[in-house]
Parts: C-alpha cells; sequence; structure tokens
C-alpha cells in the first residue's frame, strides 16, 4: 500500500465517539451496580463498580485531550517518511 502523504490533513480524531462511548458505559456501569446491589448480587456489584471507575478514569482522560485541541502537525512540505 503506498502512502500518499496527505494523511495529517485527512486524520479525524476518534475522541468524540470515545467521549460518547464512555458515557454510554458509565450509564450501564452506574444501572448495573444499582441494580446488582439491589438485587444482592454482590459480586457483580462490585464487578460494575469497578468497571464504573475504569470508564470514569477513561472519560477523564478523553475530556483533557479534547480540551488540549489539536497538536502540531507537519505541514505539506514534510513527508511523513525517509525518502
Amino acid at each position: 500500500m503506498r502512502r500518499t502523504g496527505n494523511e495529517p490533513a485527512t486524520a479525524r480524531s476518534p475522541l468524540r465517539i470515545r467521549f460518547w462511548l464512555s458515557v454510554w458505559g458509565l450509564i450501564w456501569a452506574v444501572a448495573g451496580t444499582a441494580g446488582f446491589a439491589l438485587a444482592g448480587r454482590t459480586g457483580w456489584a462490585v464487578a460494575c463498580g469497578v468497571l464504573f471507575l475504569v470508564v470514569t478514569a477513561d472519560l477523564v482522560f478523553v475530556i483533557r485531550h479534547i480540551r488540549q485541541g489539536p497538536h502540531y502537525q507537519p505541514g505539506r512540505d514534510v513527508p511523513p517518511y525517509e525518502l
């Protein structure tokens, strides 16, 4: 496969979709924790609580990266590989 060299100009960040997937996971983790706790399934409630912590940490990192904004990308005159 041959590279065209325009990847930095046409690249799209997956952060927005990762943000919404994290929000979706957060909702399900909270619902699972509450549901299993009310049903008396302590092990599953703890597992969902741990998942809640992981999803929350991921969400914090995603929001941090989104707020940092775009980073430096080389111009069109800088090839992405050695010639």
